[in-house]
């Protein structure tokens, strides 16, 4: 699944469309951003020099560690760096960010160097902008070959900078004709969530780190977990979220291992896929409901006893519905024919009789008419 990033990042992005853009975010509990963003850093420097990647040059800015750290690092995975190399620049904004120091100290690279450039004050994002395409430039020029951008933290860039100047920042590399790829870290947990919420619309991919054993007290536990080397620390969950074209998201996971020498991941075993997905779709045993679908001697009992509305309630008498035209007493005399003044009908209700005289308005009502009195209507 790393993999996935990092090719996404050594392809880039179509010519006139926007780089792709990687936030990495950790926690407290999951500090690991950097050694992601080293793992990214190798694998692109190897595909550069290469020449399987489409930028031709990387430009690194250093917020959180020394550039000698990086130097360093990629020394370790047998990618040499020197003062004559042409495919790699640092901003160093570690040395120095707020411009206090007048001489540097011994042994720091200063801008005499070609590979290292000392950049000061960061709170100016316009020129820490310019300064990172004048790095990207001085190694392809100024045609149409690209370069990618590595920021290893944003944190201490919303230090010193609100967070619509930042955005701004990075949206302006995403857009420049030459930036082939971005990436960056983000601490979570420093920020508020609106301010995460901004950088993972501008990126292309998420990528975070959940920790195996996530604490229910929060950075307490975490910091205790950090102290006394609990045996899940450095192991957990990569989840990495990509944006597709057309508003789809593809969502992938796996395992990761942090040891000596870096950062490893490993595809999640079938096994555990399975029991996770089984897990989501079960609900809590707060929320069970049994259903019983047999009835016992004394619910059918009831059930039965129960009179429904349909059903006559006579008490097992027979009885006769009547229609109009004749008399429920002897079930046989016909109703005596009703004159043309007047409708007459015999009620026979428990033994008694009833009569009900109906005069009609007019003798152009015929009585037990069938023809539709609205007929001549137009409707």
């Amino acid at each position: 699944m790393a993999d996935s990033i990092f090719r996404k990042l050594r392809d880039g992005g179509e010519e006139g469309e926007l780089a792709p853009a990687l936030t990495v975010e950790e926690t407290v509990a999951s500090p690991f951003a950097l050694d992601v963003s080293c793992y990214l850093l190798a694998n692109l420097s190897s595909s550069i020099l290469a020449g399987k990647s489409k930028s031709e040059g990387l430009v690194l800015v250093t917020f959180s560690q020394s550039p000698s750290f990086y130097l360093q690092f990629l020394k370790q995975k047998g990618i040499f760096v020197s003062s004559s190399s042409k495919w790699i620049r640092v901003l160093d904004c570690y040395t120095d960010p707020l411009g206090w120091i007048d001489q540097p100290s011994p042994g720091v690279i200063t801008e005499g160097s070609s590979l290292i450039k000392l950049h000061k004050c960061v709170s100016d994002l316009k020129r820490l902008f310019s300064s990172i395409i004048e790095a990207g430039r001085e190694m392809v020029g100024d045609g149409k070959t690209r370069f990618s951008v590595a920021i290893d933290s944003v944190n201490e860039l919303l230090r010193h900078s609100s967070m619509p100047l930042v955005s701004g920042l990075l949206t302006d590399l995403r857009s420049h004709a030459q930036v082939s790829s971005l990436f960056w870290s983000l601490n979570t947990d420093l920020h508020q969530e609106k301010v995460t919420n901004a950088l993972e619309y501008i990126s292309t991919m998420k990528a975070n780190l959940e920790p195996f054993c996530p604490s229910s007290d929060g950075k307490r536990n975490a910091l205790e977990n950090l102290f006394l080397v609990h045996q899940d620390f450095g192991k957990g969950r990569f989840h990495i979220r990509f944006k597709l074209r057309k508003g789809r998201v593809r969502v992938m996971s796996e395992e990761y291992h942090v040891d000596q020498t870096g950062i490893n991941f490993s595809p999640i075993s079938s096994v555990e896929t399975i029991i996770a997905a089984t897990k989501s779709l079960i609900p809590k045993a707060s929320y069970l409901v049994h259903f019983n679908l047999q009835l016992s001697e004394k619910e059918r009992f009831e059930k039965e006893k129960v009179v429904l509305p349909f059903e006559h309630q006579d008490h097992g008498k027979s009885t006769e519905i009547y229609d109009g035209r004749r008399t429920l007493a002897d079930g046989k005399t016909e109703a005596t024919p009703l004159s043309s003044g007047e409708l007459q009908a015999d009620v026979v209700s428990s033994g008694k009789g009833g009569e009900i005289i109906y005069f009609r308005d007019s003798d152009d009502e015929h009585p037990d008419s069938d023809e539709d009195p609205d007929d001549d209507l137009d409707i």
